[in-house]
């Protein structure tokens, strides 16, 4: 099922346009990825990097830049995952303001990696079981 996080624009976030500049929107995501593996998987984003030694970065990514996230506005991402190779899996967002105003979509290919020598490895069993249980339904089980 579908994961969803909220987060706030703050003033760091935004340009004289009063908007937030476009590489804070991939940092934000970014965020919301970090803390979405404890929902997905189980596990905090810094056990699988630090302890497990085993990192996500991201290889590929799409996005479409809807609507500005402004400053004071509430975001809500919606993050699912698309697809689960051996290596590699798909994460989608979608972020919506507090008008649930569509804002941002973007589709992100991640490579896990071994840590210390940043070589692509197998998908853990553990973390794969999670990532293929986290499917486009929503939170109240709608496609």
């Amino acid at each position: 099922m579908a994961v969803q996080l909220q987060r706030k624009v703050d003033f760091p976030m935004v340009d004289l346009a009063n908007i937030a500049y476009y590489p804070r929107i991939f940092d934000l995501a970014h965020r919301f990825f970090e803390d979405s593996w404890e929902a997905i998987c189980g596990l905090r984003y810094p056990v699988l990097l630090l302890e497990r030694k085993k990192g996500f970065p991201v290889v590929h990514v799409e996005s479409n830049f809807h609507a500005p996230l402004r400053y004071g506005d509430t975001i809500t991402a919606t993050i699912w995952i698309d697809k689960v190779g051996e290596s590699s899996c798909t994460w989608c967002y979608e972020f919506h303001n507090q008008k649930d105003e569509l804002l941002w979509t973007s589709t992100q290919v991640t490579v896990c990696v071994d840590m210390d020598t940043m070589s692509r490895v197998p998908i853990p069993s553990d973390v794969r079981a999670g990532l293929e249980s986290c499917g486009r339904e929503d939170v109240n089980g709608n496609l």
